[in-house]
């Protein structure tokens, strides 16, 4: 079969011929029907070989984090899914013992948590293998080209608004730093989930009007005079939670000063940026946190979000030969939304 692979350090993807995959004891073997590129897949494959190493991975490495597929082998032992079938493919799998495993956060897995496209062949080719049922989720007659970005743009984003819901009363306002993959699957989420005023900053360019398109009250320039305009729309008081998609750069610092007293400003994004933190720099009790991903549960949540009212995903198919030049298109930003790999 055809697979997207990294295949060495500093290399850009190819596509490239492997065996099919075998479906394993209490797994399965998917048709991919759609797998999605991320901004995490262009982190790994910008490490240096030293520190590409601390992470634990093998070359070469099938890529694909967001995949959606149709079931269409079933492993010695599997029960729960039938062939036919139409799913996601959760992408943290973690050891099923630890204390957070046993809480449904495998992404949290103390021992180490794995994924499809890193550490295990992931769905950027035409079949993949699942190790466990509990590692799926059912979308039926949902379109998957729309659905396998939830694997990672709908739910990451998800589970840091979830968390910090609690913060989104009437009249509050969320801050969104980064239209893109991400950001723009956030800003419909603050919408639907709350009635929180929601600001999204970027880059000068077709990604503020995208914003708002889908659903952002404010589109603004992400520059250091953002967080004043951000002041003067909350009155003074500073937004009640920031979500910082990209976290590089400048972007950090500007998320700090985004936010008001008590609020919660969250980094989502792998771009290695810092900020200050501490006593008289930031506001009073202000809750400064990373994300990583979210639970199963979180992600059947989005997909029965999906059934009643399914979100507006803006996505870019590419045919799986082309995955390469798909991976060139996103890391210069010319690509809105989620580039979708379609096999």
């Amino acid at each position: 079969m055809k697979a997207v692979q990294y295949r060495k350090i500093g290399s850009a993807p190819e596509v490239v011929e492997v065996e099919d995959p075998k479906a394993p004891p209490g797994g399965m073997v998917l048709e991919v029907t759609a797998s999605g590129l991320c901004h995490s897949d262009e982190f790994v494959m910008s490490l240096d070989e030293k520190t590409f190493a601390t992470y634990g991975y093998d070359l070469p490495m099938t890529l694909g984090h967001e995949t959606a597929g149709r079931v269409v082998e079933l492993g010695a032992g599997t029960t729960g899914v039938e062939v036919g079938d139409n799913v996601l493919v959760y992408g943290c799998w973690g050891c099923g013992v630890c204390d957070m495993c046993a809480r449904g956060n495998e992404n949290h897995c103390r021992r180490g948590m794995i994924s499809p496209g890193f550490g295990a062949p992931g769905g950027m080719a035409e079949y993949i293998p699942v190790d466990s049922v509990m590692h799926i989720v059912p979308i039926g007659d949902l379109d998957p080209i729309k659905m396998a970005p939830l694997n990672d743009a709908g739910l990451t984003p998800y589970a840091a608004i979830k968390r910090n819901l609690h913060r989104l009363r009437a009249g509050s306002t969320a801050v969104v730093i980064g239209a893109g993959g991400l950001g723009h699957v956030a800003i419909q989420l603050l919408r639907r989930m709350s009635d929180a005023q929601v600001i999204a900053l970027d880059l000068p360019g077709p990604k503020l009007a995208f914003a708002k398109e889908v659903g952002a009250h404010h589109a603004l320039v992400s520059e250091k005079a953002a967080a004043e305009k951000v002041k003067e729309l909350t009155q003074g008081h500073g937004a009640d939670l920031v979500l910082d998609f990209v976290a590089g750069g400048p972007t950090p610092e500007l998320a700090i000063a985004c936010g008001g007293m008590q609020s919660a400003v969250v980094f989502i994004g792998a771009g290695n940026g810092h900020a200050k933190v501490g006593f008289g720099i930031t506001p009073w009790e202000m809750s400064v946190s990373n994300s990583l991903w979210g639970s199963r549960l979180e992600l059947m949540e989005l997909v029965q979000m999906a059934h009643r009212q399914p979100l507006e995903i803006r996505t870019t198919p590419f045919p799986l030969d082309l995955a390469p030049m798909a991976y060139r298109m996103l890391h210069e930003r010319k690509i809105d939304g989620r580039a979708v790999v379609v096999p």
